[in-house]
């Protein structure tokens, strides 16, 4: 029986450890997935050991803040490692925990595909050389990537973005409407603060206040907001309520929401280019600590965070980051997207980024690579 040893450290991670999970099954029903994930792998069939509700976190002054927590889930990896002896180690995003859990399964003779891996591409392409050393094989979602780890002797894939095989609504429009609270004729703007506590913590008064700027001009908007598996329903409904705003909590079916709605305020990460999929704009947010920022300011060398604007190549969904990351600010860049020619334009440029992130079937294809690299194992 093949054994799998999967990491994936936030809700984005999860997302795509559930989906390659399920594929692995279908392909090879007896094989055994166990690690780090969440509600979507344990979905999926995968066995969680350790969720990633306990251990998210981003921002370079945060890590620090918890790395004794951290060097505790080594250990109990390693542990795993030891005892459970997986075939495989597939790591999913969350690129300084998973570099360094890599470089432990490389000593224990365990090969390690990498999906999503480190933005060498956005930090430092030098980076790419320790990946390569660490990593028996990148499965790559972007184009660009692809390059720039081929340039470093890396053993790489393109196997497509997995967004195009997941991101698929579901519902007829009256229930997605209904879903949503979407009134015909009336703009829906989704709320999305994140799906990590500190992201909520930094945002959510920002988002509510942006909101209630919105209202005060167009007196029919209406308001959604999906809630991310990892927050509890309480940490939003108190907040909501003194904003004095009507929001409708969603739970799941989180694309056919997204598929009705007009604009989203969103946290930047994944949820950003899952919604410009469904063909919706976002307004993209950031905000860390001051120390984490400032470190990033050095390290990071690309012009724009957001995922759809990366891929597009350019701006085409507006970026307010820290300090620029007003409720004025962010009001007055959703007012902007709604205005009839600007709207027009980003429909187009969404329907591109679409286009740029290749063929359906990504999801597969990275479970037909890690059952090949665990049978080489063997």
């Amino acid at each position: 029986m093949t054994k799998i040893l999967i990491s994936a450290g936030e809700a984005s991670g999860d997302l795509h450890a559930g989906t390659v999970t399920r594929a692995l099954k279908e392909l090879e029903p007896g094989v055994e997935v166990f690690g780090m994930g969440g509600n979507a792998l344990r979905a999926a069939g995968g066995e969680v050991l350790f969720d990633i509700k306990d251990h998210s976190v981003m921002g370079f002054w945060e890590v620090l803040c918890k790395l004794p927590d951290i060097f505790k889930l080594e250990a109990a990896f390693r542990k795993v490692m030891r005892e459970r002896k997986p075939d495989c180690l597939l790591t999913i995003d969350y690129p300084g925990f998973n570099m360094r859990l890599a470089k432990q399964a490389k000593q224990l003779g365990i090969p390690v595909v990498s999906f999503i891996a480190p933005s060498a591409w956005a930090w430092r392409r030098s980076r790419a050389k320790n990946v390569v050393k660490v990593v028996d094989k990148i499965a790559s979602i972007f184009p660009f990537e692809y390059d720039l780890y081929k340039e470093y002797g890396a053993d790489i894939e393109f196997v497509g973005h997995p967004l195009v095989d997941i991101v698929k609504p579901h519902l007829d429009v009256a229930a997605a409407m209904d879903k949503a609270g979407k009134v015909p004729g009336k703009p829906l703007i989704l709320l999305v603060p994140g799906s990590r506590m500190m992201e909520i913590k930094r945002l959510l008064p920002v988002i509510l206040q942006a909101a209630k700027l919105l209202q005060a001009k167009l007196p029919d908007i209406t308001f959604a907001m999906p809630r991310a598996d990892t927050i509890p329903k309480e940490v939003l409904e108190g907040p909501i309520r003194e904003a004095g705003l009507q929001v409708q909590l969603t739970e799941g079916d989180t694309y056919d929401v997204m598929s009705v709605a007009d604009l989203a305020l969103a946290t930047s990460g994944t949820v950003t280019l899952e919604a410009a999929l469904c063909g919706l704009g976002s307004v993209i947010l950031y905000k860390t600590s001051p120390v984490s920022f400032a470190i990033a300011k050095h390290v990071v060398d690309i012009p724009n965070i957001g995922l759809p604007n990366i891929v597009a190549g350019r701006q085409i969904l507006p970026e307010l980051l820290q300090d620029a990351c007003t409720p004025q600010a962010v009001a007055q860049a959703a007012w902007d997207l709604l205005q009839p020619a600007r709207f027009k334009q980003m429909q187009a440029d969404l329907q591109e980024v679409k286009e740029k992130l290749g063929a359906p079937g990504a999801v597969k294809r990275v479970a037909e690579l890690v059952l090949r690299v665990a049978a080489g194992k063997k």
